[in-house]
């Protein structure tokens, strides 16, 4: 995940990172004090929260099932990549396809110190690492191109970052800039917090991140959805996303019960297609 500025250079342990706060979620140990407290004082308002970001990695893990088994996708670039958590995105992609090409991108300094766990691919594909911010989509596919095949799909993976990402930053102009650059037969994965369902909660989320210098803007619906706008939804649609395929899941125990504030999509760059 990428925070609210761009981080480059040393690790700021004074105030959480949006990355750090995900990785204590999940149980890692990537984290510091700072983190952790915010991330208890989240469980204090919303003690799913831990589920919550748990089911957001099972949307990663089964999206990318899908794209690398059914959709036969082969180069994958993930922006705002995080924290690196097992099976991470390279693992699942090329446990399908060896011959997989990944490119994860982040603008945190700790992911940084994490590369050798990303680049550890399958002999015969490649995984390359990039230090860069979303909000610099030329540098991010200047650098992208040294490894992956722009006349060929790619998925680009924007999972639990946008919310990260201000109005004032325009997200929906820098997924345009990003997609516009894919060829056909390319897809976009995003998945982004939302009050649709649980405003009081997910208000007091955002009081708390701007409390620690953090950006959070959850989004509706129709705001979500335009990010898709030019592109063809993959079925089931923007959905919440234990609804998202549940059945390539592959055993990691389901979540397609939970009501969780993240909606999740897929959507598909055809022949004429643009943003």
């Amino acid at each position: 995940m990428t925070g609210s500025e761009p981080s480059f250079g040393r690790i700021d342990t004074s105030r959480p990172h949006p990355a750090r706060v995900y990785d204590w979620f999940l149980g890692g140990k990537d984290n510091y004090p700072v983190d952790e407290a915010l991330g208890r004082q989240i469980m204090g308002i919303d003690n799913r929260a831990k589920d919550v970001a748990q089911a957001n990695r099972r949307f990663m893990h089964r999206v990318v099932r899908w794209l690398a088994a059914e959709a036969g996708v082969r180069q994958f670039l993930d922006i705002g990549t995080g924290i690196p958590t097992e099976p991470n995105l390279h693992q699942i992609a090329q446990g399908i396809e060896p011959k997989s090409r990944i490119v994860y991108a982040d603008n945190d300094p700790i992911v940084l110190t994490h590369a050798e766990a990303l680049l550890r691919s399958a002999p015969q594909g490649v995984t390359d690492y990039v230090q860069a911010d979303v909000r610099d989509p030329d540098r991010i596919l200047e650098q992208a191109a040294k490894v992956l095949d722009f006349t060929r799909p790619i998925a680009l993976s924007l999972v639990a970052l946008l919310h990260f990402v201000g109005d004032e930053d325009d997200p929906h102009d820098l997924v345009r800039r990003l997609v516009d650059a894919l060829p056909p037969g390319s897809h976009l994965v995003v998945s982004q917090l939302t009050a649709d369902f649980d405003p009081l909660a997910v208000q007091r989320g955002v009081e708390m991140y701007a409390a620690g210098g953090v950006t959070l803007a959850p989004r509706a619906y129709a705001e979500i959805a335009r990010l898709f706008d030019g592109l063809e939804l993959v079925e089931p649609g923007l959905v919440q996303l234990g609804e998202w395929r549940p059945e390539m899941g592959a055993g990691e125990g389901g979540d397609a019960d939970e009501a969780v504030s993240l909606y999740g999509g897929v959507g598909r760059k055809g022949q004429s297609q643009g943003l």
